[in-house]
């Protein structure tokens, strides 16, 4: 009764004592170690209680409802048994090996092949995690053992893998095109030219200093390979390259749907590890163990935010948020900048799919009022959380390479060589919102 009553009275001082109170409580159930998904759900139920009484209760459970009965869901649990196969195959290793043809002689020949590996697993996959154990296990020891800079080794494996972000298809994407209630086929196709983008902008970055200081980038001995041996190792870009085109393909040419697309890419990967004489069932035991846990995670998170907003939203909140947002300026683009300072904020200590649902029921609306294409700011969203999966305290990807690094590569070294990297993101993200067309929906 006590508990009720003391909502009872912030309900009476307004929504702004209210949301204060959210606020405070979720981030100190957070600090005690909570999992974010128990964290929402938790704070949403004393709040659609303390304010509404248990009839609120249903309301919650139908916004949770609506959220994961989405047909297009579906795709997210198909992309990520494909990442989970892959990572289990020999796919990625000769995809690596059939680059060393492409990096040949040139100055940072072997950091811009992991670059180029990295787009072709972003474009199969889109799970970073995996992408950057991946490059963490084949790329960073071969650089370390040819003499690179250190730095420049860890920063190529860490951003590279983060590059699933914003290549399609992106499980970034998919959430934000649920969550916005937008395409997310044309998220797709607005996505793939900024995600090439920022791999240039990496590579660029890999060659300028590669030739101005040769030390960090020695060219390896004259390799002899071959003709024989290079239509082998070439052989290793067969199979993912044709997985990309059906993928990728289907979508783009209005073949099949992001749903059905991601089935077929499923079947291309199972189909290749049968051709390679990979396929087991121990590894479809494992691949399928690992995507129960990453998709039950996404799920779990997705039931504590909707649920969370929603109350939110029943109480006012989020035309107060709103209200306090468009208030700060007439001007859209100082609005999105600080939508993008609030994200960056968050990113460095909320997992992106927290970060997905809590905010863009209260940003996208917004978005929408201002005449602003919610496609172009979902790209733009994504692009801040390539930021994120750096960004320290918390970046993802820094801790992913970690528990593969060779010893004496420590957390912080892993930071301090992934500043570089972090500055052509923001690069990255200042030209999409100063040149939208970038993303081809202007």
């Amino acid at each position: 009764m006590e508990v009720l009553s003391l909502f009872t009275d912030f309900k009476a001082m307004g929504i702004e004592w209210a949301t204060l109170v959210m606020f405070v409580m979720l981030l100190g159930l957070l600090l005690t170690g909570m999992p974010l998904a128990f964290v929402t759900l938790l704070v949403a139920l004393i709040f659609a209680l303390g304010w509404f009484g248990p009839m609120a209760v249903p309301l919650i459970t139908s916004r949770i409802f609506s959220f994961v009965n989405s047909f297009v869901f579906v795709s997210v649990p198909m992309f990520v048994l494909m990442a989970s196969i892959l990572d289990r195959s020999g796919i990625a290793k000769d995809l690596f090996d059939a680059m060393r043809v492409v990096g040949g002689r040139l100055r940072g020949g072997v950091a811009i092949q992991t670059l180029l590996v990295a787009v072709v697993l972003a474009a199969m996959s889109g799970i970073i995690g995996g992408e950057v154990v991946l490059l963490g296990l084949l790329a960073l020891p071969q650089m370390l053992r040819l003499g690179y800079d250190r730095r420049l080794a860890i920063g190529v494996c860490c951003a590279g893998g983060a590059l699933g972000t914003m290549i399609p298809p992106s499980i970034v994407l998919i959430i934000y095109g649920l969550t916005a209630s937008v395409s997310i086929g044309d998220l797709f196709t607005a996505s793939f030219l900024p995600g090439l983008m920022l791999a240039s902008f990496y590579i660029t970055y890999v060659l300028v200093r590669a030739y101005l200081n040769p030390e960090v980038a020695p060219v390896p001995e004259p390799d002899e390979i071959s003709t024989k041996e290079k239509l082998r190792l070439l052989k290793g870009l067969i199979l993912p390259i044709i997985v990309v085109i059906v993928v990728l393909g289907s979508i783009y040419g209005g073949i099949a749907s992001v749903t059905e697309a991601s089935a077929m890419g499923v079947f291309g990967v199972a189909l290749s590890t049968v051709i390679r004489g990979e396929f087991s069932w121990e590894l479809l035991k494992g691949a399928a163990l690992q995507t129960l846990s990453t998709v039950g995670m996404i799920v779990w998170i997705g039931i504590g935010a909707s649920a969370l907003v929603g109350v939110f939203n029943l109480m006012g909140g989020i035309n107060f948020v709103s209200g306090l947002i468009v208030g700060v300026s007439e001007n859209p683009t100082v609005i999105v900048l600080l939508m993008m300072l609030i994200l960056f904020v968050l990113g460095m200590f909320l997992d992106w799919v927290g970060i997905a649902l809590l905010t863009m029921p209260i940003f996208v609306p917004i978005i929408r009022d201002l005449g602003l294409d919610p496609v172009w700011f979902g790209v733009v969203f994504a692009m801040n959380m390539q930021v994120s999966f750096l960004s320290p305290p918390f970046g993802p990807a820094a801790f992913y390479l970690k528990s593969v690094a060779p010893e004496g590569i420590s957390l912080g070294e892993i930071f301090r060589s992934l500043l570089p990297f972090i500055a052509m993101q923001v690069l990255a993200l200042a030209i999409l919102i100063a040149f939208p067309s970038v993303t081809g929906r202007w």
